[in-house]
C-alpha cells in the first residue's frame, strides 16, 4: 500500500481527534444505557461503550508508537450536550459511528505499518457492527412505540419481498 508523507501527518492528526471523539461517543453511551428502555438495549449499548474504551487505547497506542508522545486528551463531560430523548441519542450515536468509518478509513490509509492497518481495520469492522445495531435499536424501539406506520411496514416487507426474488 502505497502512502504519502501528508497522509501519514494527516493520520496522526485524526488519532489525536479520533481519542477524544471516542471519549465523547463514551460519554453519549453511558447516558443511552442509563436511559435505554430494556435490558437487552442496555447490554447492546454496553457492549458498544466497551469496544469505544478499547478504540481509545489502540488509538493511543498507535500515536504513542510514531510519535514518542502520549495524547492529552479531556474528560469531555464539560461538553456532552444530552439529547432531547433516547431515540434522538440512539440516531446521534448512530451517525456518529458512520461518520468514525470515513475518518478511520483515512487513518488506515496514513499507516505505514501494516500491524497498525489492521487495527484500524479492527476498529472499522467494529464501527460497522455498531452500526447495524443501533439501527437493531432504532427499528425495534420505533416498532414498539408504534412509530412505524402500517405503510412503512409494507413498503420494508415489499423491498424484502423484491430481494428474495432477484435472488
Amino acid at each position: 500500500m502505497d502512502f504519502t508523507k501528508h497522509d501519514f501527518n494527516k493520520a496522526l492528526e485524526l488519532v489525536k481527534g479520533a481519542v477524544q471523539g471516542e471519549r465523547e461517543d463514551e460519554l453519549l453511551y453511558d447516558y443511552l444505557i442509563s436511559k435505554a428502555p430494556t435490558n437487552e438495549e442496555k447490554e447492546i449499548i454496553r457492549t458498544i461503550r466497551d469496544d469505544e474504551r478499547k478504540h481509545r487505547k489502540m488509538f493511543k497506542f498507535i500515536y504513542k508508537f510514531y510519535t514518542g508522545k502520549d495524547i492529552e486528551a479531556s474528560d469531555g463531560a464539560e461538553d456532552f450536550e444530552k439529547p432531547e430523548s433516547y431515540i434522538d441519542g440512539v440516531k446521534k450515536a448512530l451517525f456518529g459511528e458512520l461518520a468514525a468509518m470515513e475518518k478511520y478509513r483515512e487513518i488506515r490509509k496514513g499507516l505505514p505499518n501494516r500491524y497498525h492497518r489492521d487495527m484500524v481495520f479492527e476498529i472499522l469492522t467494529d464501527e460497522i457492527k455498531h452500526a447495524i445495531k443501533y439501527n437493531y435499536i432504532i427499528s425495534t424501539t420505533h416498532k414498539k412505540n408504534k412509530r412505524i406506520t402500517e405503510a412503512e411496514e409494507n413498503i420494508a416487507m415489499n423491498n424484502h419481498e423484491m430481494r428474495t426474488i432477484m435472488w
